[in-house]
């Protein structure tokens, strides 16, 4: 398999991956998320995910056996003899962009996490008002609605 084909499929992979991840993030920011798609996209991404990695296993062996060294600049050494170094520097720049797009749904999912985790800590002290926090206070400290302007 040549070197061009094999950066073409991590290319095609990569951006498939990039469509996951921003329906992914389209999900994530909506007031009620649907868990079953946000599953199903987890399970997408990770089927993508192996597919890269087995292409990148397949790339890497063929980088040694070709007598270049291994990493990062044996990789670039390689698409430049291959005349496919444009392809590989996309590929690298597509590989950072989708790395900034995890990050960024990490992020949300924990800030959804924490809401989510405050949400039910209120509720807890609403259904049980008389438990005693660390601090010798209990849940709520008045019931009285507060009507004033």
């Amino acid at each position: 398999m040549s070197l061009q084909r094999l950066l073409d499929g991590q290319a095609e992979r990569l951006a498939r991956l990039g469509q996951l991840l921003e329906e992914e993030q389209a999900l994530l920011v909506v007031g009620e998320i649907d868990g079953r798609r946000l599953n199903a996209l987890a399970e997408e991404k990770t089927a993508v995910q192996q597919d890269l990695e087995d292409t990148e296993v397949i790339r890497a062996r063929v980088q040694r056996q070709l007598g270049y060294a291994e990493g990062t600049e044996g990789a670039r050494q390689a698409a430049a003899d291959a005349g496919c170094l444009d392809g590989w520097q996309a590929m690298l720049n597509q590989a950072r962009h989708i790395a900034r797009l995890n990050e960024r749904n990490g992020r949300l999912l924990e800030l959804r996490m924490r809401h989510n985790q405050q949400m039910l800590d209120y509720i807890h002290r609403l259904a049980d008002p008389d438990t005693y926090s660390a601090d010798g206070r209990t849940g709520l400290q008045s019931r009285r609605l507060d009507a004033r302007a």
